[in-house]
């Protein structure tokens, strides 16, 4: 074989390997839409998307101080995505009930799709142990993912941690009911609830 020929070869092999070791230079986005009920968001292939782009564009405007003039000035788009990601970035705010709206205001249909954007947004932080500050967006999703086992997870344990003793109980029981695997979230689950039962919530 032509010596250039076998190392151009190995250069396009070398060229293949370092971009799969790399990953994609876009981060990857997340599914709003349960694929078979599955709750763990699902990356997407990278590419664009005008939710996301707003998205990416206004995070850092999330906060109390600016996610109101923000949204005035830069109105996410008109969809379900855009919806969505509005939502997550009130949520993120603290705005729960202007979140809520952006929500209610899809049509029935549309609701769960936003509720899995605003839950992709909130899920890092929850898992990452701060469920104090993620519960507010995981009891949000909740209420339109009911059958959604990790938010009602992370929404209990945010209840619990508020000293709302029997909303712990009532979600924590459901996610058990739901959630099959024997693992470190059911027995923390478990944990909790028999911590309850002592302090005499049934």
């Amino acid at each position: 074989m032509n010596r250039a020929v076998y190392l151009a070869g190995w250069g396009w092999v070398a060229i293949a390997v370092a971009a799969l070791v790399r990953g994609p230079a876009v981060p990857p986005r997340y599914s709003p839409f349960p694929i078979d009920r599955a709750v763990h968001p699902t990356a997407l292939p990278p590419g664009p998307s005008d939710g996301y782009a707003w998205f990416e564009r206004n995070k850092p405007y999330c906060n109390t101080l600016e996610v109101e003039t923000r949204l005035r000035h830069d109105p996410a788009p008109s969809t379900t995505e855009g919806a969505g990601y509005a939502a997550a970035c009130l949520a993120l705010a603290g705005r729960m009930v202007e979140a809520k709206a952006f929500i209610d205001a899809l049509s029935q249909s549309e609701r769960e799709a936003a509720a899995g954007i605003v839950f992709g947004v909130g899920h890092p932080v929850a898992d990452m142990g701060d469920d104090a500050s993620a519960g507010p967006m995981m009891r949000l999703v909740v209420e339109y993912q009911p059958w959604n086992y990790m938010a009602m997870y992370h929404a209990g344990i945010s209840y619990y941690e508020l000293g709302e003793a029997e909303l712990a109980r009532d979600h924590l029981v459901r996610f058990l009911e739901m959630y099959s695997a024997h693992d470190g979230w059911r027995s923390n689950a478990e944990h909790v609830l028999k911590s309850l039962r002592r302090d005499g919530v049934r």
